[in-house]
């Protein structure tokens, strides 16, 4: 995992008017939320099962994160790699698995190691930047 060292943090908006304009650039909410804390996420990178994410870790401050006038606030942004397991899963006879790729199942290393630390540093910043521009 890379922290983010950017504006973003501290940053307070209204959870659904933000979803809505940062979608256009690839993020969703992250699957791990819960009512009073989630994340954006956004893919910087996928090849075969390794997939480096962006994650914008935010808490509710008002409300429950299911409602469009959640305030939200952000904390630190970081950079990490999951890699899963591509193969085929021999206790499986599902069409996902059968294929080669199941997007449910879990991630093999959920902080893998991620090489070439300073090109994700940047390209996590330089993402998070865009953001930062439409946080009111």
């Amino acid at each position: 995992m890379l922290e983010l060292q950017t504006d973003l943090e501290g940053k307070m908006a209204y959870f659904g008017d933000l979803r809505n304009r940062i979608q256009s650039l690839g993020y969703s909410i992250g699957g791990n939320w819960d009512y009073h804390k989630g994340s954006f996420d956004n893919v910087l990178w996928r090849d075969e099962g390794e997939t480096i994410y962006l994650r914008l870790p935010f808490e509710v401050l008002e409300g429950d994160l299911d409602h469009h006038e959640a305030y939200i606030r952000f904390q630190t942004p970081y950079v990490i790699k999951h890699v899963v397991n591509v193969g085929l899963d021999k206790n499986e006879n599902s069409l996902l698995t059968s294929t080669g790729f199941d997007q449910f199942q879990d991630p093999v290393d959920k902080d893998g190691k991620i090489e070439n630390k300073n090109r994700w540093a940047h390209a996590g910043e330089q993402a998070v930047e865009q953001v930062v521009r439409l946080v009111h």
